[in-house]
């Protein structure tokens, strides 16, 4: 590879920084660019002897340093500052330079932007990237979106190289055109609140419904993590639960705020499965838990003023047992509903994402790499067309299996007045999706009476509606 700059990045934040020492790791020469100066020269002083590493104070030099066909990445925050870097690359570049954005778009900014650089005959790529701060070194999962032949040409070579390995296979594929890249990364991060809010229910249950301390806890979360449960979030929670406070000598997890922040990509996720008609109730509670948390002040104060059911009269070893299944089970669905959404966007927007890829680049890097994404890529390569995981042989197994411990801790989550939305809704979507008839058509006969919305029948086709201001006679429409 020629000595001068294929690769530019600017953006050395954590996770730029971390991406553009990764690529120079591989050997493959970097041109690094920040807006403010001092932190692109603290960046080279500090790891410019790790490899092919270069810094430019201007966008022009910095531009201009690299070869053609460019490679230029921002990593720099979603939203208008993301524009206003675009902005000021987009007069230096030539026709046929690639642009990436890596930060956390929304996608219909990215199908924005896509189009605004191809007028000027700029290729632009919208490129998820997971992992955090230690994958974005190591290796993340990266989801790719955008032009293409450019892609497989230019880029491809180096995210297939940086990206995290599993099985000797890297754990980047193109998704998609346009906007394709940062929907995956937008769904994958709905996901991942979903996996967090169970896990933060489950530690509640264990402590104040089981009566566990925070170290039996922590050990249990341990064992999980050697089971089906297997994944990086099971792992991680076992090492927060065991982390003691230095300053007060508590567990660590009893001094944090209990006031849960976000960043907008899980209520992205939720806004576009209503857009869909997509049941995304899992991880639209998740996003809805962390609301609530945030509300503090007002459940101090209620916390005073309403009443539940009294605690846990001792320890619940039952529930602690059952938690393991449960916890499995409304993973699965939480996957399922992503899985689902990302199947209807493909659809609607003619994406054509293929769903057992995004499973096997998820197996490594990313933030919901988990054991079980196997049993998902096996799935879709048994049935591409499988219309939800769930169906999937293994998944309604599992499913089955988990039926009688899921549905009793739901039930003693209810007794004890803990909540619990996230498993409490995802045994909903279960038992409301394995219902061949349920009770909406009393929601479209009380719709067909207030305000004449009509209504289908089991037994013959047409749409009718009943003249219930007149003789109650049911005509057809």
């Amino acid at each position: 590879m020629s000595a001068n700059p294929h690769f530019g990045l600017t953006g050395l934040a954590t996770m730029g920084a971390n991406l553009a020492r990764n690529v120079a790791h591989h050997d493959i020469p970097v041109a690094v660019h920040n807006r403010t100066t001092a932190r692109m020269e603290r960046f080279i002083d500090e790891h410019g002897s790790e490899g092919p590493l270069s810094g430019y104070a201007t966008t022009e030099e910095w531009v201009r340093a690299v070869e053609r066909p460019r490679v230029l990445m921002s990593m720099v925050q979603a939203g208008a500052a993301t524009d206003a870097v675009i902005e000021e690359i987009l007069p230096h570049l030539d026709r046929g330079d690639i642009l990436i954005d890596g930060g956390n778009a929304n996608f219909r900014d990215t199908q924005r932007r896509h189009a605004t650089a191809a007028e000027q005959g700029i290729h632009f790529l919208g490129v998820g990237v997971s992992g955090g701060e230690e994958g974005a070194l190591e290796g993340p999962s990266i989801m790719p979106g955008g032009d293409r032949e450019p892609y497989d040409q230019s880029v491809r070579p180096i995210f297939e190289t940086i990206a995290a390995q599993v099985d000797g296979t890297p754990c980047c594929t193109y998704v998609g055109p346009d906007g394709a890249g940062h929907y995956v990364k937008m769904v994958h991060n709905g996901i991942e609140y979903a996996d967090m809010q169970l896990i933060a229910e489950s530690y509640d249950l264990l402590r104040h419904g089981a009566g566990l301390e925070i170290p039996e806890i922590a050990a249990r979360f341990e064992a999980w993590n050697s089971s089906e449960l297997e994944s990086f979030l099971i792992e991680i929670s076992a090492r927060v639960l065991s982390k003691t406070d230095a300053s007060t000598g508590q567990p660590l997890v009893d001094v944090i705020l209990d006031a849960a922040e976000q960043k907008g990509t899980g209520r992205w996720t939720a806004a576009n499965a209503l857009e869909l008609g997509v049941p995304l109730t899992g991880i639209t509670e998740a996003v809805f838990a962390r609301m609530l948390s945030a509300r503090k002040a007002e459940r101090e104060h209620a916390a005073g003023v309403l009443v539940g059911p009294p605690p846990a009269a001792g320890p619940d070893a039952e529930l602690a047992d059952d938690l393991e299944q449960a916890l499995y089970a409304s993973k699965i669905v939480a996957y399922a509903q992503g899985f689902a959404q990302m199947a209807a966007a493909a659809e609607a927007e003619d994406w054509r994402i293929d769903l057992g890829a995004m499973a096997t680049i998820w197996r490594g890097g990313c933030i919901i790499r988990a054991r079980f994404l196997d049993r998902i890529r096996e799935a879709y390569a048994q049935e591409p067309g499988l219309l939800n995981l769930m169906l999937a042989d293994f998944f309604a197994q599992a499913l089955r299996d988990a039926q009688e411990p899921w549905r009793r801790v739901v039930a003693r989550a209810s007794e004890l007045g803990i909540p619990a939305p996230a498993f409490s809704s995802s045994l909903a979507y279960y038992d409301g999706y394995r219902r061949a008839r349920g009770p909406a058509s009393l929601i479209q006969g009380l719709r067909d009476l207030f305000g004449a919305h009509t209504y289908k029948r089991v037994d013959r086709p047409g749409t009718y509606h009943v003249m219930w201001g007149e003789d109650g006679r049911e005509v057809e429409v």
